[in-house]
């Protein structure tokens, strides 16, 4: 959510960005929201003047009964009774005014960060770099689930009993390699500086809409029935909300966190052929990494950020690359955002293992997030990070480490995770 006063002193600047993120029916917002603030400035104006007769009035009224004139005393408080309606008439039209600026505001696109490139869609995100030669090696990779298969390392068929489709049993050494990762990642970001935290898995609704858009909240999140509470999809949600209502001394800053979370998703819509198997599913575990810091200080944070799940996958000898997400691809409160990606020897391609993104004070502003220094008060800034979500993560790690006898190769960094084990064998 962006600025009333920077919106209402810049409305062309808030329609340029709406129109770079390919968002133009969201434009008439901008003159309706400049229009129901007016009104709502103008109500308030009327209240304050209303409650200043009424202070002066009531002074008065000490004044007429001093001097005996019990008679004007009393027309005069009949006066300042009907006052009373009328500013609850008033205080009630500014709450409701207060409500409807809200509403549009809470959609109204996060301001882009000057260097985001402007594309319609992900179809027109832009490779920034790679790290890590990708390599095709001389024989056929299965599919991913076909190696965790002859691992004897998955189950879909009694997840789609037990639970639908969209789940999974992991095995034997492909359970523990997916633990092994969780753990490795843990210490990788504990040996950074980061404070390990293990989240509530369940978040309010004022935490849920301070964090993201509807839209998001819609296509991601499942309701507890009865109770309003939600199933995180990230532990990024619960991590920020931490700080709801918080007023952060700025000696405290940078807050770095590292949280482990069980996340769950509703993934709404039809997806292709490549995310059958563990790609796109609705439960799952991830290793996250948050910081609230100080705004001139948050661009600094987001090349942190993206470079350490670059360096995590490389500690792995995975190929990966850096994608700037371009402007119509960016979720509504975000400032600037990139997907690191792995390579994929399988589809001779690279695909989506972690996403880092700036939001600005747009979360900050929705949950109150609020830092007071020296110069005074003012939003935090958030980001938030992926350092490794295991089901990509071990498509990835399979591939990459196969073996053209089936065998999976345990890099180094992670066999101490592994009892010391070298290889998986089938």
């Amino acid at each position: 959510m962006i600025d009333l006063k920077f919106l209402r002193e810049n409305p062309e600047v808030v329609k340029q960005n709406i129109r770079n993120k390919f968002q133009d029916q969201k434009l008439p917002l901008v003159d309706e929201v400049i229009e129901l603030d007016a009104q709502r400035r103008a109500t308030q104006q009327q209240a304050d003047d209303l409650k200043q007769k009424r202070n002066t009035i009531s002074k008065q009224i000490g004044a007429l009964m001093a001097q005996g004139k019990k008679a004007e005393a009393e027309e005069a408080k009949k006066e300042v009774a009907e006052f009373g309606d009328e500013l609850a008439a008033l205080d009630k039209k500014q709450a409701e005014l207060e409500e409807e600026v809200k509403k549009r505001m809470m959609i109204i696109p996060n301001i882009i960060d000057p260097s985001v490139p402007i594309g319609k869609d992900d179809s027109e995100n832009v490779e920034v770099q790679r790290f890590g030669e990708p390599k095709v090696p001389d024989f056929e990779i299965p599919y991913h689930t076909d190696i965790m298969e002859k691992l004897h390392g998955i189950d879909l068929d009694s997840a789609r009993r037990v639970a639908g489709n969209g789940f999974y049993y992991l095995m034997g050494d492909i359970a523990r390699l997916h633990s092994a990762v969780i753990a490795y990642a843990r210490d990788f970001m504990i040996d950074r500086g980061f404070t390990y935290c293990v989240p509530p898995f369940m978040i309010r609704s004022e935490v849920v809409t301070g964090v993201m858009s509807f839209a998001e909240m819609d296509a991601m999140m499942y309701k507890i029935e009865g109770e309003d509470l939600y199933l995180i999809g990230t532990s990024e949600h619960s991590m920020i909300g931490k700080f709801i209502d918080q007023m952060i001394p700025e000696t405290q800053l940078p807050q770095t966190l590292t949280s482990y979370s069980p996340c769950f998703r509703k993934e709404k819509g039809a997806h292709g052929i490549e995310e059958r198997g563990v790609y796109r599913i609705h439960q799952f575990e991830k290793q996250e990494m948050i910081v609230i810091c100080k705004p001139e200080d948050s661009m600094m944070w987001y090349d942190k950020l993206w470079k350490n799940t670059v360096d995590l996958f490389r500690s792995l000898d995975i190929p990966v690359r850096q994608l700037e997400c371009c402007s119509g691809d960016l979720a509504d409160l975000k400032v600037k955002s990139c997907d690191v990606e792995a390579w994929s020897p399988r589809q001779k391609k690279y695909f989506e293992v972690g996403s880092c993104s700036n939001l600005g004070d747009a979360q900050a502003r929705r949950l109150r997030i609020r830092v007071v220094g020296e110069g005074g008060k003012y939003f935090a800034h958030t980001l938030n990070n992926t350092v490794v979500a295991p089901p990509r993560m071990l498509i990835a790690f399979l591939e990459n480490n196969l073996n053209e006898d089936g065998s999976v190769n345990i890099p180094e960094v992670l066999r101490p995770y592994m009892g010391g084990k070298d290889k998986i064998v089938p």
